[in-house]
């Protein structure tokens, strides 16, 4: 599997060139299915490393690691 920063730029270079608009129907179709699949790579790598993030939070004079959950669509803001 490539590295995240490697589908990225790929990612971005298919978004360029489908951007120009010179690229025939069948090119731009197997452009589009690759940068489909780069994206989803990518948001399963992004929410892997989200999973071993950690905050440090300030209790009782002392920090303490503990995990870090994003908001998401799915869960409810923390109040």
């Amino acid at each position: 599997m490539a590295k995240f920063e490697e589908c990225l730029q790929r990612l971005e270079k298919i978004v360029q060139e489908l951007e120009k608009g010179e690229v025939p129907l069948e090119k731009s179709l197997a452009l589009f299915e690759e940068g489909m699949q780069l994206s989803s790579t990518c948001r399963k790598e992004l929410e892997q490393a989200e999973g071993k993030v950690e905050i440090l939070l300030k209790k009782n004079g002392k920090l303490q690691a503990e995990a870090f959950e994003p908001l998401s669509d799915k869960a409810p803001a923390r109040r």
